[in-house]
């Protein structure tokens, strides 16, 4: 008997640290419809990411956002109610190609800038260019002599 107690006991306490709400384990749809609304706890998530341990508007808005669904609302129709809400600024937009290419593409622009400057100012110039050297001048004279001796 004693040992049926102990099972229980322990099945109890698995199945109530197991047991979660629709906040705390939301389904693919609340997150999916959570992604574009944006916290208003003070964090720059949106309310499927909140990182904020028992978030004062993450929880409660998941919680919503399961219950509109339930009722049969569509995505659309659940951030129109949350956008009416607490206006414009909860709606965050769907990520585009845009906020990609903008960063390597200014990575390859500046690397190609720097590519040309180096280019264009370090290149060596010609002997025929930079002319006699006025050292050299001097001393050719006396190198031309010695040349001479050691014949």
């Amino acid at each position: 008997m004693r040992r049926f107690k102990t099972s229980l006991l322990a099945i109890v306490v698995a199945a109530s640290a197991l047991a979660q709400t629709a906040s705390e384990k939301p389904s693919v749809d609340v997150r999916r419809v959570g992604a574009r609304l944006a916290c208003q706890c003070g964090c720059k998530d949106s309310v499927a990411t909140c990182s904020m341990l028992e978030c004062s508007f993450s929880k409660p808005a998941k919680e919503r956002i399961a219950q509109m669904q339930a009722v049969g609302m569509s995505d659309e129709q659940i951030i129109q109610a949350f956008v009416r809400d607490y206006g414009p600024g909860i709606y965050l937009a769907t990520p585009n190609a845009w906020g990609w290419i903008v960063p390597y593409a200014s990575v390859l622009l500046g690397l190609a800038m720097i590519w040309l400057f180096v280019k264009r100012f370090r290149k060596p110039k010609a002997l025929a260019e930079i002319g006699p050297d006025p050292a050299l001048e001097k001393y050719k004279d006396q190198i031309e002599k010695d040349l001479a001796k050691l014949e």
